[in-house]
Formats: structure tokens, C-alpha cells, sequence
């Protein structure tokens, strides 16, 4: 190409790079890919937000197989509550719920029937079978308590008094471990899939007040009853270990009786052999 024709279309460029022309498209790319960028990346925060509240990979407990256990506490305008909940009325007859608690401060997960296994484990699966209490997005009711919606202002006396309060639930996975740090906040009891060795705090108040965890009270139930339950099989060999306790204790008593007789005996019979008559008897005949 002859260099005349190169230096025009240098000289050409240069006058449109800094024309109106150049400046009306130039832009237009610029800014569609800063808006790519930016829903790109809420879409990936808001996907692990979602997948760190709801795991692909948790596992629901099975109808008749399963005995899980999560610890459960309530805190209403920054005051824990120290109370557990009271044992499920509802434990005797032949519908005894599913997910029940026994008033140790800790839920406790035996399904016996598809409505309280799988998925519908869940947190609402457990208000629904316990009479009086109430729990959805925006209400809290604990039975003995005053009801709390959300807007309602926190009372006097309490540490968020004149806050207006709402409904939230907090969850850490585990008492221990990577999940038992930070714990994931819910608004509908509904979305939390219950699951073994959980902490849960249900809480009416401040919006972005910290989150508390269950009392240790409860925590400590919870520690118990995972470990009476991983025990369960041993029974037997404890019973057994109680008998050899039994018969080792009375061996001892019936031994202590012969030694203190032999040894009283043994005693006798030196003194009869010391005093034998033999020897007078010898001097004598001589």
C-alpha cells in the first residue's frame, strides 16, 4: 500500500479519536462491561449466600432410623431467656410428635412418619406440633409470654427498651467446628431444615443486634443426650460390670471370716502342741 494512502488514514484516525464519534461509542462498551462485572458478581454472592444457608449436600433424617438433637434458645430485646420451654404437652397418647422437646432446652428429632422426616423436618415442624407456641416471620409468642410482632416496641426494663423489635433466627451448624463461628440469620422458620448438633436462638428485637447463642444450659443437654445416645448399646456391658462389682464385694467379707478363724486356731494349736505333755511324760519314765 503506498505510503500516501497509510499517512491519510493515520491523520484520519487521529482526527476521529477525538471527535464526537469516537466519544459516543467508546463509552457504551465501557459501560456494559462495568455492569456485566457488577451483576456478575452480586449473582455470585448472593448464589454463596444462598448456599451457605441451604448446603446441597445436608442430609434430612429418615422416618424411624433417625434420632438427632439441636439445642433451642429465645432471646426477646437483648434478654436471653434462661427458661427452657417446657416439655411438648402432647408426649403422651399415641400422636406423640416427631420433633418434641423435653424440656431440657433441646429438640430432639425421631421422626416416625414422613411428616417430620426429610424436609419437613424444619423448625415450623416443631412450632406446628407444640400447642401455644407461636413463631412465623413476624410474630413471636412464647406460652407464659406476651406475643411480639414486628414494628412492636421493645418494653421498659429491657436492654433494647423503645427499639422497635422484629423477628429473627439465628442458626450455627454445629456446637463445634467451622459452624459453630458465625451463624446464618433467617426471618421464616420454615427455611431452617433441622439437623444434629445445631444451635438455634429464635429472637424478637433490634434489627442487626448480635447474635446469642442458646443458654449452656441448653448446650450442655444437647452434649448429654448425643452422648447418652452414642452409649445406648452399652447398657448390657454395664449391667454386667455391676454383677462382677456385687460378687467381688461379698468375696471379700466371706474370705475375712475364715482368716480370722484359721488364724485364731492356729494360734491354739501351737499353745496345745507347745504344752504337750509329751516331754513330762518322757521324764517321768525315766
Amino acid at each position: 500500500m503506498p505510503r500516501g494512502d497509510t499517512g491519510r488514514w493515520v491523520q484520519r484516525a487521529g482526527q476521529t479519536g477525538g471527535g464526537r464519534t469516537y466519544r459516543g461509542q467508546m463509552p457504551v462498551k465501557w459501560y456494559m462491561s462495568l455492569v456485566l462485572i457488577c451483576v456478575l458478581g452480586v449473582a455470585l454472592v448472593v448464589y454463596s449466600r444462598y448456599e451457605l444457608g441451604h448446603p446441597a449436600t445436608a442430609v434430612q433424617p429418615a422416618a424411624n432410623s433417625a434420632h438427632w438433637y439441636a439445642a433451642l434458645g429465645f432471646d426477646v430485646c437483648g434478654t436471653p431467656r434462661t427458661q427452657p420451654l417446657p416439655a411438648n404437652p402432647n408426649l403422651t397418647g399415641t400422636n406423640v410428635p416427631g420433633i418434641r422437646t423435653d424440656g431440657d432446652g433441646v429438640i430432639q428429632i425421631i421422626p416416625t412418619s414422613a411428616k417430620d422426616a426429610g424436609n419437613n423436618a424444619t423448625l415450623a415442624r416443631f412450632v406446628q406440633t407444640y400447642p401455644k407456641l407461636v413463631l412465623s416471620s413476624s410474630k413471636l409468642g412464647i406460652p407464659g409470654s406476651p406475643t411480639y410482632t414486628n414494628g412492636q416496641t421493645c418494653p421498659k426494663g429491657t436492654p433494647q427498651a423503645g427499639a422497635k423489635g422484629s423477628v429473627r433466627i439465628f442458626v450455627w451448624s454445629s456446637f463445634t467446628g467451622p459452624g459453630s463461628s458465625k451463624a446464618v440469620t433467617y426471618t421464616n422458620p420454615a427455611d431452617i431444615k433441622l439437623a444434629d448438633g445445631q444451635l438455634i436462638t429464635v429472637a424478637f428485637g433490634k434489627p442487626g443486634a448480635a447474635a446469642v447463642k442458646p443458654p449452656t444450659t441448653a448446650i450442655e443437654a444437647l452434649l448429654n443426650d448425643r452422648s447418652a445416645s452414642a452409649t445406648g448399646s452399652t447398657t448390657t456391658p454395664s449391667t454386667a460390670t455391676s454383677t462382677p462389682a456385687a460378687t467381688t464385694t461379698t468375696a471379700p467379707g466371706s474370705t475375712t471370716t475364715p482368716t480370722t478363724t484359721a488364724p485364731a486356731s492356729s494360734t491354739t494349736a501351737p499353745k496345745s502342741t507347745t504344752t504337750t505333755r509329751a516331754p513330762s511324760t518322757s521324764t517321768t519314765a525315766k
